[in-house]
Order: structure tokens, then sequence, then C-alpha cells
């Protein structure tokens, strides 16, 4: 990802001639962008052994035990360094939850999670 941010970046010294062909350079940027997303999954889906994903036991029992038979397929756990997965997101989530109690308020949230429960009817 490096490598092609930078040859993507504007310098003043040199002459970048990708950044001048508008449209040829938008498909070159999606193009390595997709390259280096499958790279990343390819790398996850091949190493779940080094990544110790038999270290998420009870997240692999939560989707055995789920038993929807449309679910079924090749069990890949992400970890949460990959970005745009649910664990990466769920993190993100929890650190914006943070940030809200140290520095902002914490009334507002609260009373957000209780008028929700009340709405699902719990």
């Amino acid at each position: 990802m490096n490598y092609y941010a930078y040859r993507m970046m504007i310098s003043t010294h040199e002459e970048n001639v990708i950044l001048k062909c508008r449209r040829l350079f938008q498909q070159f940027a999606v193009d390595m962008y997709v390259k280096v997303e499958t790279e990343r999954l390819a790398f996850i889906r091949f190493n779940q052994a080094k990544l110790r994903s038999e270290d998420y036991i009870h997240l692999r029992d939560a989707i055995h035990s789920d038993g929807v038979v449309q679910n079924i397929g090749r069990l890949t756990i992400l970890p949460s360094s990959y970005i745009g997965s649910p664990r990466h997101m769920h993190e993100y989530a929890q650190d914006a939850m943070t940030y809200l109690r140290a520095k902002l308020w914490n009334s507002g949230f609260i009373y957000y999670v209780h008028m929700q429960s009340k709405v699902d009817g719990n």
C-alpha cells in the first residue's frame, strides 16, 4: 500500500504522469486498492494457523451453534487489524463511546439506549 501511495504522491521536484491522466488515474487507484485488499484477504485466509485463529474459541463456537444452513461455508476469522471487518468496526465503536464518556457527556448515550430498549419492547 505504501508503494502505491508513493506512486500517487504529488512531488515538487519530479513530474508524476499518472496524476495527469484523470479517469485513467482513477481506474489505477481503484485497481491498486482492490489488489491490496485481495492480497490482505488471501494472507488472512491462508495463514489462519499463524494468526492463531484457534484462540478465538468462543467466536468459533458461536458461529457453529448458530445452526443456520444458509451460512455454512468456509470458516475464516478476520482479525481486528483488518480494516473494515466487523471486529475492527466494533473496536472503533468502543473507542468512540470511550471518547464520548471521557470528553463530552454520558447522559445522552444512556438516554438513547434506554429509549431504544423501550422501542424494542424490552
